[in-house]
């Protein structure tokens, strides 16, 4: 069979494991249902191509392993008289639906043509026919593809079936490394610079692709397998940006960089995960260096935390943070390794699975190069449906943000200094940070007593609310020291003065001020 000639001759590790993985599910398929009961969405568009070349030589080696194959099944251009459904609409590229009738007649397709929308035509297919399962190429980074598997049942409201996802896992690369290698024909709109394609209405070519000619001004573009990042597949097509408000049109808590928001306060939470931090192993240095570079611009951190390399203990101390308007650092449990559970006790806390993420997929990818097959690679498996990447041009690999967590992959002051300044210099195009007026504070130092001072101190406090009015000795025996913290250095003035007249003169001498 041509197709799995095609992928056993290449040299592309990664295709043959994608192909290897999606080729049992399609066998696992037919093990599971009757032939006369599974059916195959086609829609002409690369995925669905794709799917159709690995339907086909699934169905020769299921046959070729139930010893069923005749004599004629063996020639190279070999049909695969699977049931088809097509939606036909009239907003569709005339090159779409050309393709998909001469694809269907090529291979002996069963076309069965529905005018009518994708559920409307469902609930008419399955009252004439028994199907219990269909072949759909959705993957990863498809806007309906959370929360689905591999195999997954209809939604709520949805005729009862089963849809069968064989290239849920697989990315744009992968669906066009499979397509060239094993030299199959798709849609001529792909070699016109269109890399997603939906209707004549929202979808016109990648402008990454175009090719600027000064000699002419008609536009050309380069075929869709160059595109370089996969992650701007769907560049070119027209949709609605999802609000990143609160519904009442405020941004959250500097998630987001706009003007109004530099009279607001910014909270934030510190979490780091170590086992090695709570047996005394190691001193935590990262913490107190968060914390520090958070106050420099004008954050306050309400919380700080250690917790152990346990999923349970990530996710409830997430699960306590995630409703308050703190965004969350998150640091340690990060990686490849059995105690790197970080990732996981984050999508535990928002209540979602990990899924393969094609985004970071394609990040590691280009790290790693060679040595990244794809086959069984944890690092790549992320909450679904709430990860942002957070890239930048000196970071090898993108940050990671679940909502209002940010998860750091530091593991030394080096890399959270690097990290730090990517994630500041972000917030001039919309980051997750953003810095406010900073804080500002004054120092005294006394030889009064806590007892002399406390009541004075407690009624300060409720006279200046907007202030932090803090108390502490470097040493057991060492004078007390009174810190103001605010962000107006007038009042911390007024403050200071009005603590100087419930004192005699000179008991109170300033340390500092900044």
């Amino acid at each position: 069979m041509e197709i799995d000639k095609a992928i056993r001759e290449s040299n592309d590790r990664r295709l043959k494991s994608k192909y290897n993985n999606a080729i049992y599910v399609i066998q696992r398929a037919f093990a599971l249902y009757a032939f006369e009961e599974v059916a195959f969405s086609f829609n002409g568009g690369k995925d669905s191509t794709v799917l159709l070349h690995l339907l086909r030589a699934g169905y020769f080696l299921h046959k070729e392993k139930s010893n069923h194959l005749n004599e004629s099944d063996t020639n190279s251009e070999m049909k695969c008289p699977i049931r088809t459904i097509y939606f036909d609409s009239p907003s569709a590229f005339p090159e779409i639906n050309s393709f998909t009738y001469e694809t269907a007649a090529t291979f002996d397709l069963q076309l069965e043509i529905f005018r009518l929308d994708f559920k409307s035509g469902l609930e008419a297919l399955l009252r004439e026919k028994p199907i219990r399962a269909i072949f759909i190429g959705t993957r990863i980074g498809d806007p309906n593809a959370v929360g689905q598997e591999q195999f997954s049942p209809s939604s709520p409201g949805w005729p009862p079936f089963m849809r069968v996802n064989p290239i849920l896992d697989w990315s744009y690369r992968d669906v066009w490394a499979f397509i060239l290698t094993c030299k199959v024909r798709y849609c001529s709109l792909y070699d016109q610079g269109y890399t997603s394609i939906g209707s004549i209405y929202d979808t016109v070519p990648n402008a990454l692709l175009c090719i600027n000619d000064s000699s002419t001004s008609k536009e050309n573009f380069r075929p869709a397998h160059l595109l370089l990042d996969g992650r701007l597949e769907r560049a070119g097509r027209a949709k609605k940006c999802p609000r990143l408000d609160s519904g009442d049109g405020s941004v959250i808590n500097g998630l987001n960089s706009v003007d109004k928001c530099q009279s607001r306060s910014f909270t934030a939470a510190v979490i780091a995960v170590g086992d090695e931090i709570l047996f005394g192993t190691v001193e935590d240095q990262l913490g107190p260096s968060l914390c520090r570079k958070l106050r420099s611009i004008g954050w306050a951190v309400s919380h700080t935390a250690v917790v152990r390399n346990d999923i349970d203990s990530v996710a409830e101390e997430v699960e306590q943070r995630k409703s308050s308007n703190d965004v969350v650092f998150m640091y340690g449990g990060v990686g490849p390794l059995h105690s790197d559970v970080s990732v996981a006790g984050v999508a535990k806390a928002f209540g979602v699975r990990l899924a393969p993420d094609e985004e970071f997929e394609e990040c590691l990818m280009h790290l790693m190069n060679e040595q990244y097959t794809g086959h069984r690679n944890e690092m790549i498996q992320l909450p679904e449906g709430i990860t942002e990447l957070l890239h930048h041009e000196k970071l090898p690999m993108p940050l990671i943000k679940c909502q209002n967590v940010i998860i750091l992959s530091a593991t030394n002051i080096i890399e959270l200094d690097k990290q730090w300044d990517c994630l500041i210099e972000l917030t001039s195009s919309s980051g997750p940070l953003m810095s406010v007026a900073p804080f500002v504070s004054k120092s005294l130092i006394t030889s009064l007593s806590d007892v002399e001072t406390a009541q004075s101190l407690s009624k300060l406090c409720l006279e200046f609310p907007d202030l932090h009015i803090g108390c502490f000795r470097k040493s057991r025996v060492g004078p007390l020291i009174i810190n103001f913290e605010g962000k107006d250095q007038a009042r911390i003035e007024l403050a200071v003065q009005a603590l100087f007249k419930k004192f005699n003169h000179g008991a109170f001498a300033e340390v500092n001020s900044g």
